[in-house]
């Protein structure tokens, strides 16, 4: 007989506990509440010293399991931006909830602190994504300063990118051992969720230390002008409304393939440009070349009003 026995494969769970790739419940549980009282103490200094606006940060506990799993069951009302450490860890994904970045919007955009409601479960738009890239890169900030690795490199951060958006991983991959380390930020009243998603191998190799303090005034109006200028970088979708002469229903029930119907203007057509269903500009329209265009005769509101209109 050439039967070959077969060893029977290790438990997964036991293989990455033998490799350090899972550590106990007592010891992740001790790492990330260190990495949390870091957050809630640091934190809020660098948003302070930044925007000059006060918030609140606590550590919620932390969740071990698989980094897919854990993911997944943070829900869709939030933000993700994979991100690296190198020397500590390549594969780190950090997430907020997208309440705190509309709220911060409305700040930095003038918004009283009374007038602030909280903001509706939804997407962000692209100009909050915009935001998103300076949030995300604060909490990063805290991070590297909490972790002893080597080299004094920085985090490397994508873009950020809806949960709902995130590639599914297949059916029966589950990614590595990680945690997530739970927090929230509470700003004007408004509380939401944030979270590092770090693999335990990372983790368990990790001493978690206390930045220094450091005395920093705060620069409000440099992170408002670096908000302003990445607003102004993005794209947004104009959109042209030609007003065209009045018919009755009984001629427009009969328009066919090949049929004419006016522009109500006799002279220099107006065109009224918006972007957001927001009006922006009154405009004439031409021709140039073979592309069709229109010319900008008036602005309806000043620069700031463009920028308050197209984050909504």
């Amino acid at each position: 007989m050439n039967a070959q026995l077969q060893k029977p494969a290790m438990d997964d769970a036991l293989l990455a506990k033998l490799t350090g790739r899972l550590g106990d419940k007592v010891t992740v549980e001790k790492i990330c509440t260190a990495f949390g009282d870091v957050y809630r103490e640091f934190l809020p200094d660098v948003i302070k010293s930044e925007t000059d606006l006060d918030v609140q940060v606590n550590y919620l506990g932390c969740h071990a399991g698989y980094k897919n799993d854990l993911i997944a069951d943070l829900g869709e009302s939030v933000t993700l931006v994979n991100g690296s450490l190198r020397n500590w860890s390549q594969d780190i994904t950090f997430a907020c909830g997208n309440g705190f970045i509309i709220t911060l919007m409305e700040h930095l955009l003038g918004a009283s602190p009374e007038t602030v409601e909280q903001p509706a479960d939804r997407l962000l738009s692209v100009i909050e994504l915009e935001l998103g890239v300076t949030v995300f890169e604060k909490i990063a900030s805290v991070l590297r300063s909490a972790v002893d690795a080597p080299g004094g490199f920085e985090p490397l951060l994508e873009a950020p990118h809806a949960a709902e958006t995130r590639p599914k991983a297949a059916d029966d991959t589950h990614g590595e051992f990680a945690a997530s380390i739970n927090m929230s930020i509470t700003l004007s009243g408004i509380t939401s969720d944030f979270a590092l998603i770090v693999s335990q191998a990372a983790l368990l190799k990790t001493k978690v230390v206390a930045p220094r303090a450091k005395n920093q005034s705060a620069n409000s109006s440099e992170w408002t002008e670096q908000i302003s200028e990445q607003v102004r970088r993005s794209q947004v979708t104009l959109e042209a409304k030609i007003r065209l002469q009045d018919l009755t229903l009984r001629t427009i029930s009969k328009l066919a393939a090949g049929d004419v119907i006016p522009f109500l203007d006799s002279g220099d057509v107006r065109v009224d440009v918006s972007a957001n269903s927001r009006e922006l500009y009154v405009c004439e329209f031409g021709r140039s070349g073979e592309n069709y265009t229109v010319r900008v005769k008036d602005t309806i509101n000043s620069d700031d009003d463009l920028i308050r209109y197209l984050m909504n």
